[in-house]
């Protein structure tokens, strides 16, 4: 299958595909905060945590459902697809080796798919809420 975007018009396209402060992202931010959870973003961790809470050593990554390979969504491009197939597994091997470094440092990686930052972002949110407030018991830090 051809593309039916002309190369200048696909790097655009691609270009705009933001990397940090989507929607799924924002929306999770929100709904935590509201729960009293304070984190920090931009925190320099390996693999660039989306939302890290540094007392309890908790690091979040929200995963896109494309860009991650989410086996409930994946849809590789009929254009391409070698690329796509070798990219995106790239980033599941990477996915894993920077979860494996930072549980070798101690901090604990919750990993979210995009998908369930939408009908499921109340679970989401306990999920995370329970974890951090958890570690940070165990942690004996307020």
């Amino acid at each position: 299958m051809v593309d039916s975007l002309d190369p200048d018009q696909r790097r655009r396209c691609m270009a705009s595909n933001r990397s940090c402060d989507t929607s799924p992202e924002t929306r999770l931010r929100h709904q935590l905060w509201r729960r009293g959870l304070r984190y920090r973003l931009k925190v320099p961790l390996p693999g660039k945590p989306d939302i890290v809470f540094t007392g309890s050593k908790v690091a979040v990554f929200v995963d896109g459902c494309f860009w991650h390979g989410c086996p409930k969504h994946k849809n590789l491009p009929r254009t391409n697809a070698d690329f796509w197939k070798k990219k995106i597994d790239a980033t599941r091997a990477r996915d894993k080796r920077v979860t494996r470094q930072l549980q070798r440092d101690g901090w604990s990686v919750i990993r979210v798919w995009e998908h369930d930052l939408g009908r499921r972002l109340a679970v989401t949110v306990g999920r995370i809420e329970k974890h951090v407030r958890t570690r940070m018991a165990h942690s004996g830090k307020n």
